[in-house]
This record gives C-alpha cells, sequence and structure tokens, in this order.
C-alpha cells in the first residue's frame, strides 16, 4: 500500500518534480515533434504522461477501444486514488503552499487561504464524515453549493472514497436538482443553508428541500452554514457540516480504485428533455486534466492560477479542482460575479490575488466591455502572464479588448475548445508556442486527432473549408458513457458518424489548419457557454395551462453569445401578453433553472411544419437571427403562408 511520507514515494515525488518541466511544449518545433508521436504511438505517449503518478498497481494495457458499440478504457487494470495524486504527493515537497485560495462574494470578507496540508486534513476528514452516514465505493452524492471551499473538499472526500460525485450548479431549480438525484440514485446531498451571488442571498437549503420532497434515495442531508439564514431542519436526515467535522478524524487512507472505475457524472442538457449523465471515470480524466492544464496555463512554481467558472460546470471540474491541484499550483475559487460591486471586481481581484493566469468566458468579457474602461483603469494588471477564454467561440472585438486593456498587448489568449463530454481542451493554442489568431481556436493538443466530415461522412482533407467537426481517436478523458443509458452515449456521439467521436459542432479549418468553432448543429443552444437543450426548455414551456406547443431555437446576443428565442401557440386569446410570458419564464425557471428563461417570446397562430409534422426549425432560427434572406424552399410545408405571418410579428424584424 501506498505510504506518504516513505524514502520510496518521496524520491518519486521529487523525480516528478524535476521531469514537469519537461513535459511542457516550449516551441512551435518541439509541438509539432510531440503532436507527431501522439499520433503515431499514442499508447507510449500517454503511458510516459501516466507514469509521473502514483499508482497502486500500473496498468496492464494502455488502452483498449472501440468506436462501434462504444467501450474504451485507458489504463486496463490500473490501480490508483486521485485524491493522492492531488494532495498526497505534494506534501512532502510543498505542503505549506497554498492550494485555494478563496475569494468571498463580499470584496470586503477576508476570504480564505487553504494549503496543501490543510486541504488535505480537511478533505480526510469530510471522507470520514461520508464513511460515518455509510457512504462506500461507488455511492452517488450529489454536491448542490456555493463556490466556496467546502464544495472542494466535498468533490475530493468523494473521490478518495471512491464515491461518484454529481455535482449540481448552484443557479438550478428544485425540479432539476431532483431530475439528477433521481437518475443516479443519490444517497447523501450536501448543500448549504444559502448562498450570495452580488447583492443577492440565494435560499439553497430552501431549494434543496424542495427537491428532496421527490427524491426518494437521499438518506442524508449534510448542510454547511455560509449566510446565517434560518432553514428548515428535518431531524434525522438533516446534518450540520460543521457540527459532523468536529466529531471526524483528519487521519483518512484513500481508497484503491479502478482505473476505470467512475469518478463523477455531470449533467449536461441534450437534445431530449432528459439531461445526460456524463460519465467520466479516474485514470484517463487525471491523466489528460493534468497534461492540458500544465501545457495550455503553465504556471510556474510561485505563481496563482484564477479560473472564474463555477464548479457545476465541467470546466470548475477540470481547470479549479482536478488539474491545479494535480500540477501542484495554487488555484483560487470565487465566490461572487463579475459586476458586483462594480464592473471593475475582477481585475480588482487580480490585483488584490497577484493572478497569473487568467481564465473566463466570453459573455463576462462582452458584459465587462460594455460597462466601459473606467473600471478597467484604476487596476496594473501587471502580473498576469496568460488569458484564457472557454465556454463558447469568442468573438473578434472581444478577442482584441481583452488582449488589449486586459492583456496590455503582451499577454497570450488561449481560446480554448472542449466540451463536458470530453473532460479536457481539445482545441487550443499553447502560450508563447502558438501564432495566435483572433476567433481561432487553432491546432489541437498532442493525443487528440480532429477532422471535418461532410454530412455524409466523408473526411475533408484540404484546408480551407468548413465541416462537421469530429475526434478519430480516443484520448484519455473521453466520455465513458451517459449514466444507466449507454445506447443513448453511443447513438449520441458514435452513431451518426462511425469509427468518430461527433462533437455536434460545426468548424472552419483556414491555410494554417487552425480550426475555427462556428457552433452548434444539433438542437443545444450555448447560453454563456452552458449548454441548454431546446427540448427541455419546450418541456417546461409546455406546462403552461395556455400552452398548446412550442419551439425553442438560439438567437443572436450581445452579451451571453447565444439567447433563447420561443415560438409559442396558445389555445386561446391573449388578454396580457405581458403578464403571459412573465407566467413562462416563472415556469421554466420553476422546472430548469434561470438561465434557461427565453430572452425572446412571440405567440404564434402555427407554426411552419411538414406535411409529416416536423418543425422546420431552419426557418424559425433564421427568423430569430433577423435574417430572412433566404428562408429556402418552403413549398413543402403544410400551412406556407404561417411564415409571413410569424415574420410580420417577429420582434427580431420589427424595423427591417
Amino acid at each position: 500500500m501506498y505510504i506518504c511520507n516513505s524514502v520510496r514515494q518521496s524520491i518519486k515525488i521529487i523525480q516528478h518534480l524535476e521531469v514537469m518541466s519537461s513535459l511542457i511544449i516550449k516551441s512551435f518545433a518541439q509541438y509539432k515533434k510531440e503532436y507527431a508521436r501522439s499520433v503515431e504511438n499514442p499508447e507510449g505517449f500517454w503511458a510516459e504522461r501516466a507514469d509521473e503518478f502514483v499508482w497502486h498497481r500500473k496498468w496492464d494495457k494502455v488502452l483498449d477501444y472501440n468506436f462501434v458499440d462504444y467501450q474504451t478504457q485507458w489504463f486496463v487494470n490500473g490501480k490508483l486514488n486521485i485524491t493522492e495524486n492531488c494532495l498526497d504527493r505534494h506534501l512532502a515537497t510543498q505542503g505549506d503552499k497554498k492550494a485555494i485560495v478563496w475569494e468571498p462574494n463580499d470584496p470586503n470578507d477576508a476570504g480564505q487561504t487553504l494549503t496543501y496540508r490543510e486541504l488535505h486534513a480537511k478533505v480526510c476528514q469530510f471522507s470520514n464524515v461520508l464513511k460515518s452516514l455509510g457512504v462506500v465505493q461507488g455511492d452517488r452524492v450529489c454536491l448542490y453549493m456555493p463556490m466556496i471551499p467546502e464544495l472542494a473538499i466535498a468533490v475530493l472526500a468523494c473521490a478518495r472514497l471512491g464515491a461518484v460525485h454529481s455535482v449540481v450548479f448552484g443557479g438550478f431549480s428544485a425540479q432539476s436538482i431532483s431530475d439528477r438525484i433521481n437518475d443516479s440514485a443519490c444517497k447523501i446531498l450536501v448543500t448549504s443553508d444559502g448562498a450570495f451571488r452580488g447583492n443577492k442571498e440565494i435560499k439553497l437549503k430552501d431549494i434543496a428541500d424542495e427537491a428532496m420532497s421527490s427524491t426518494p434515495s437521499v438518506e442524508k442531508c449534510i448542510v454547511f452554514k455560509r449566510t446565517g439564514s434560518f432553514v428548515h431542519w428535518t431531524a434525522g436526515r438533516d446534518l450540520w457540516w460543521h457540527e459532523e467535522m468536529a466529531k471526524a478524524s483528519v487521519d483518512c487512507p484513500a481508497i484503491s480504485v479502478d482505473s476505470e472505475d467512475p469518478l463523477f457524472i455531470l449533467y449536461t442538457s441534450g437534445s431530449t428533455g432528459k439531461p445526460k449523465g456524463v460519465l467520466h471515470t479516474t485514470a484517463g480524466y487525471m491523466v489528460y486534466t493534468h497534461y492540458t492544464f500544465a501545457n495550455v496555463f503553465r504556471p510556474g512554481k510561485n505563481d496563482v492560477y484564477w479560473c472564474t467558472a463555477d464548479i457545476g460546470w465541467i470546466t470548475g471540474h477540470s481547470y479549479i479542482v482536478y488539474g491545479p491541484l494535480l500540477a501542484g499550483a495554487t488555484t483560487v475559487m470565487f465566490e461572487g460575479i463579475p459586476t458586483w460591486p462594480d464592473a471593475g471586481r475582477f481585475w480588482q481581484v487580480i490585483d488584490k490575488l497577484k493572478v497569473n493566469q487568467f481564465y473566463t468566458a466570453p459573455t463576462a468579457l462582452r458584459s465587462l466591455m460594455g460597462a466601459g474602461l473606467q473600471h478597467v483603469a484604476p487596476y496594473s494588471l501587471s502580473t498576469l502572464k496568460v488569458l484564457g477564454s472557454v465556454g463558447e467561440p469568442i468573438n473578434e472585438e472581444a478577442w482584441i479588448w481583452y488582449h488589449k486593456y486586459i492583456g496590455k498587448s503582451r499577454c497570450p489568449i488561449v481560446d480554448t475548445w472542449w466540451q463536458t463530454e470530453t473532460g479536457g481542451i481539445l482545441i487550443s493554442p499553447l502560450p508563447n508556442v502558438t501564432k495566435l489568431k483572433p476567433t481561432m481556436a487553432t491546432l489541437p493538443l498532442p493525443g487528440v486527432q480532429p477532422v471535418l466530415l461532410t454530412p455524409e461522412g466523408k473526411e475533408i482533407t484540404e484546408n480551407n473549408v468548413e465541416g462537421l467537426l469530429c475526434i478519430k481517436y480516443p484520448w484519455p478523458s473521453i466520455i465513458r458513457t451517459t449514466y444507466g443509458d449507454h445506447e443513448r452515449c453511443r447513438a449520441t456521439y458514435f452513431g451518426l458518424f462511425p469509427g468518430y467521436y461527433f462533437t455536434g459542432d460545426g468548424a472552419k479549418r483556414d491555410e494554417d489548419g487552425y480550426y475555427r468553432i462556428i457552433g452548434r448543429v444539433d438542437d443545444v443552444i450555448n447560453v454563456s457557454g452552458h449548454r441548454i437543450g431546446t427540448a427541455e426548455v419546450e418541456d417546461a414551456i409546455n406546462k403552461h395551462p395556455f400552452v398548446v406547443e412550442s419551439a425553442v431555437v438560439a438567437c443572436p446576443h450581445p452579451i451571453k453569445g447565444q439567447g433563447i428565442y420561443a415560438f409559442i401557440i396558445c389555445d386561446r386569446t391573449i388578454v396580457s401578453e405581458k403578464a403571459f410570458k412573465d407566467e413562462v419564464l416563472l415556469e421554466v425557471t420553476k422546472q430548469i433553472g434561470a438561465i434557461a428563461k427565453p430572452d425572446i417570446i412571440q405567440v404564434v397562430p402555427g407554426l411552419p411544419k411538414t406535411r409529416s409534422g416536423k418543425i422546420m426549425r431552419r426557418i424559425l432560427r433564421k427568423i430569430a437571427e433577423g435574417d430572412i434572406s433566404n428562408l429556402g424552399d418552403t413549398s413543402t410545408l403544410l400551412d406556407p403562408s404561417i411564415v409571413d405571418v410569424i415574420k410580420a410579428g417577429a420582434p427580431t424584424l420589427k424595423g427591417k
């Protein structure tokens, strides 16, 4: 069994620190060499990356996969625990280094810093709390919490026991929580009395209580006291975090798990009404997130790295918690929002914490651009070395603003493309290595083999082309399944183009082989970097008693990138359109969360349908975009005249 402070492991840790710098790609020539090697001998390439870590048992085979019925295993029969590699292995050499720096919502609050040694102790404590409640390897634990250090602690505590964590974003509704808990039969729910977000307080426990009224699998609810607000209490079920931690030991040996044992489930919207439980396993995810974090952000020994995402999304999993801690970096957790108490908050935090690598979303950047440079001017931002963009393609105006005013025209921007299903970054510039082009995600990372396909599934080999973005060989952190429904995983990602992982995105490839992601080609809308399934929103809208049918499509949004445009048929005359729309927004918020609220609602007498009853969404998309220059052939519609009626009432077309 692995013992953290043994001489053998101390030597391995020192060796790890010595080879870390050799894994960082330092020139474009080296990138081309490493990329070629990763394609010619992927198993050898990833075996070298995996050999840096602490294993209880080495693997028998690096990779076993097929893309037909879709089965993938990496580091077959290896045994390990990811938290030993995030925490224990750093204790001998940098136990007193800052692991997590927490910046609270209120800029006047002091915040908190946890060293690797302190974080290790708290993770062990909470692991023992979960053990005392009967959590064993393979159990599912739901985490519905604010952006506080305890969320990261709970994530790691689950992993230490081999339990599967399912983090639900703190902005989701009670219905969304219960749907996710019931889908994976979570045994424990960990939440907070409330959360602070800007000048608002969100009563998380009240929302959790409503969710638990229909979640029979939940046995206990652990509540962290964040706001001090009154909470309803169910004796025998509800437990205070601080009381349970006070009883728990700081000694908790990590459970040895298999390389392919589940690490976490993270739900993402799909093209059906039911969210998909994307499941990632342990070893491959560990190896890939570490490698990509180290190369894309390349933090120095004393650097401070800040990703502004929420841990409720995959970006927070991979590049707030696991990637940085695996690399022994200092990672910032931010509870607030970018515009409170004013639009200079991000820049104030960068100067305060001396942030070196900064990773945020185009949505936030566009919002801060609109607020004006007077919010940027008071801050030096002189510590910044690398800027990152995530969640959606960044538009050129935002890229240039980010580079000029935040990076002072000296910081490279890593415009990263990846997905919940990919686990880690697939296409991105490498700072000071890749020549940058605004709006271009540029080139694949080593081990990633993207291709563009025609709709018929033929590979497009030339450049200056556009096609469907697919990947033709597995990488270590690829999705393993959708929880409880493997056929859905196979059909969604591998069924349309046999032999390829289909990303669902369209892309362009320029004369230099650089990739530019141009958006979803399925029925998923990317709102502020969050994927929202159209069917899920339609299902929520259709619950309103006046609604007969609805159709939801994406529309351009100056801040969020894409907004939600809802076309709704009602069974009666709407007396007050404002009141009706407010009720629809309330229903969507209740069913999914505020993030899924439509930006535009248009009540229509009918929808453009074919004679077989299929909605012609391309027509609705054109109307939502304010572009009717080419609606295509409408003669196949059951009632072509309905298009003119919709156009006449469309807010996007008024005045055109």
